[in-house]
């Protein structure tokens, strides 16, 4: 394929000089405030042997349309000449090879991901304008294939295990504090020196594994906030079968591993974007995600199970190489940044009801934060600058409660009551509706109307003939009683009214 390409470079030329641009690739809906991905590409410059071969460029942003890839391949025609296959790929943001300050060598560019990322990211978290005093750990691992290794311990081995809440956890590796830009940057310097790299025909230092730095961020001044984790993942990029020619038993095992990797991503990939594209709809289909099958896409478990509950936002910055020679893996790299792009599921509009958050817009919102929010009352303007009812509700718990503190005089209880009630009026609004009506004097206001009412949804027997059998032998794990302790099983407190007890654990495992 090599040579068919170096002898049509005339050929490839004309053919690209009369090239009329297509249509603008017809995507998903998309906005900014309304999807947690945000898929980038970048068009890497031609490398120094390239230009030195000839080599043309094969990928080209489009000056009038933003986010949108044009990618020309050359191929064989059944008869004559060779014809060219052009395709047009569309992502959030595109850029082109000179569109920053560049490296001159594949070399560089690689290292200077590594580094620059990461310097970036958390000189906006350590010199930036964020408010309130935080501090920042990372540790550097490796993957490869299944295994895991701690490249600031000298690249031993770690584990990645899921703790008892299903969280992730890279077991075994050392967490190291850092205060300062220059401090991060050293830890980068010290885990490249243990990245497993290895010279091929593209590269003097080709990744063999991927790598992820993550940052844990704790916010002191709100200690019951969960702190945040961000990932910065550096993957190794697949082989071709000409980059393979003169590998060994044991490359060609290296690049068998990361191919798979990269595949189990892709499916991953393919999961998370069905899962979306499910929101809001009556389907019963279960999207599926393999994160499990790798062990650098279970450290990502939180980002592609469909099950998962914390909120978390996607960043992915592609690099394409632009050369004719690589047009088919730059080609497979845009198809799959594009898949990445969120979708926005379309929904019917909610009518508005005042007993439902989730249905309100800004100015409805905005008005009932005035009026529900205590004394003094907090600054709607800054609560909710833009966000709908729904959008706050989603809004991470530390930042809602740190908008609420930006009003003078609103402390961090009135900030966390406040948030409290918000979500109480969401989770009621979502209860079915009981028909039934209480008793005047035990109306719902009242502990024994909410004891009824959760008496009839959780602690009834649904089987009438089980109204027989004593209530001592009908007791069950779930059930809320009415309870009065005996001198004998005191506990020490001072009891008044109704007492409800709820039951966790069958009788026997308590004893006598």
């Amino acid at each position: 394929m090599e040579e068919f390409i170096t002898s049509n470079l005339d050929r490839y030329q004309w053919l690209l000089d009369r090239v009329k641009t297509g249509p603008k690739p017809k995507v998903p809906p998309n906005s900014d405030s309304s999807v947690d991905n945000l898929v980038c590409a970048r068009i890497r410059p031609l490398a120094d042997d390239e230009v030195a071969a000839g080599l043309p460029a094969s990928v080209f942003t489009r000056a009038r349309e933003p986010g949108t890839f044009d990618a020309h391949e050359l191929r064989h025609a059944v008869r004559g000449k060779p014809v060219l296959r052009s395709s047009a790929y569309t992502v959030d943001r595109s850029y082109g090879p000179d569109s920053q300050r560049k490296p001159s060598t594949k070399t560089q560019f690689n290292i200077l991901f590594l580094g620059g990322v990461e310097k970036l990211a958390t000189k906006d978290l350590l010199e930036g304008n964020l408010e309130g005093h935080r501090r920042i750990f990372i540790p550097v691992a490796e993957f490869a294939g299944n295994s895991a290794f701690d490249l600031l311990n000298g690249r031993r081995a770690i584990s990645v295990l899921e703790d008892a809440f299903g969280n992730t956890q890279l077991a075994g590796a050392l967490e190291h504090e850092v205060k300062a830009v220059s401090e991060v940057l050293a830890h980068i310097e010290n885990a490249t020196k243990f990245r497993h790299t290895e010279a091929t025909k593209k590269n003097d230092t080709s990744s063999r594994a991927h790598a992820v730095c993550r940052i844990r961020i704790e916010i002191q001044d709100i200690p019951s906030a969960e702190g945040g984790i961000l990932y910065l993942v550096d993957l190794a990029g697949s082989e071709a079968a000409r980059d393979r020619d003169t590998h060994g038993p044991h490359r060609m095992k290296e690049a068998k591993e990361i191919n798979v990797s990269l595949s189990v991503l892709k499916d991953c990939i393919r999961g998370k974007i069905e899962a979306d594209s499910l929101i809001g709809t009556q389907t019963k289909k279960k999207p599926y995600a393999p994160f499990r099958q790798s062990a650098s896409t279970k450290v990502l478990k939180h980002v592609f199970d469909p099950a998962g509950t914390r909120i978390c936002k996607n960043v992915v910055m592609a690099c394409v190489n632009s050369c004719l020679l690589d047009i088919s893996a730059s080609r497979n790299t845009l198809r799959y940044a594009e898949m990445l792009r969120g979708f926005v599921p379309q929904v019917k509009e909610v009518k508005y009801r005042s007993d439902v958050p989730a249905t309100w817009n800004n100015e409805q919102l905005r008005e009932w934060i005035t009026a529900n929010s205590g004394s003094p009352s907090v600054d709607a303007t800054v609560l909710a600058l833009h966000e709908t009812g729904a959008q706050l509700l989603r809004l991470p718990v530390p930042e809602f409660e740190t908008r609420c503190m930006k009003t003078p005089g609103v402390i961090h209880e009135q900030a966390f009551a406040f948030r409290q009630k918000l979500w109480q009026l969401h989770v009621d609004s979502r209860r079915p509706k009981e028909k039934a009506q209480v008793e005047e004097d035990d109306g719902p206001d009242t502990v024994l109307g909410h004891l009824k009412k959760f008496d009839r949804s959780s602690s009834r027997d649904l089987d009438a003939s089980t109204q027989s059998i004593p209530f001592k032998d009908r007791i069950r794990p779930g059930m809320a009683v009415s309870w009065k302790p005996t001198e004998e099983h005191d506990m020490g407190c001072f009891w008044e009214g109704p007492n409800i007890a709820l039951i966790l654990c069958p009788a026997a495992a308590v004893g006598q």
